[in-house]
Order: C-alpha cells, then sequence, then structure tokens
C-alpha cells in the first residue's frame, strides 16, 4: 500500500541544544530527525486528543452512572405531545 501524500510542511525554531538533542535521539532510533520529530509529535497530538475525550472515573462512580442509566425513561408530556404532531418538513 502507498504512503499518503506528504503535501503539507511545518515549520518551528529550535535552540542549538534543542536540535542536538532531537538529532541524537533520532539517531539512536535510526531514524531521520523528520521522521523522528513528525512520529513525537503525532503521538504528543494523539495523546492530548485521547486525554481530552476520555472520561476516568473510579468503580463506584461508574457503578453510579450505570445506574442512572438502567432507570427507567421520564415521560415528558410537552415532548411526547411535540413528538406526535406531523412534521413541518415531509409533505
Amino acid at each position: 500500500m502507498a504512503s499518503p501524500l506528504k503535501d503539507k510542511r511545518i515549520e518551528v525554531r529550535v535552540t542549538s541544544a534543542q536540535k542536538d538533542a532531537i538529532a541524537a535521539a533520532a539517531a539512536i532510533e535510526g531514524r531521520s530527525i523528520t521522521d523522528f520529530t513528525t512520529s513525537a509529535a503525532t503521538e504528543r497530538a494523539a495523546d492530548v486528543i485521547r486525554r481530552e475525550r476520555d472520561i476516568r472515573v473510579d468503580a463506584a462512580a461508574f457503578e453510579q452512572f450505570e445506574a442512572i442509566l438502567e432507570r427507567p425513561a421520564r415521560s415528558i408530556d410537552g415532548l411526547r405531545d411535540l413528538l406526535n404532531r406531523p412534521t413541518i418538513f415531509v409533505d
């Protein structure tokens, strides 16, 4: 399978110490600086996104959450009436 086309660029300014550290780490892993930094940035981005999306709770809180989900739904008269009316969006 062909690799996706890489047609976008990201440019960053770094200190000499940062560049040296990145180059050393890339060399240790036998990768180019571009490959190393792209991989590291992508992994970090995935971690940040995952942390924002995931909700972690302890067992007691999860049990309470499940109990709430298992309760029977309430009947809301106004909502039931609204949903039983003919829609204006269909002829």
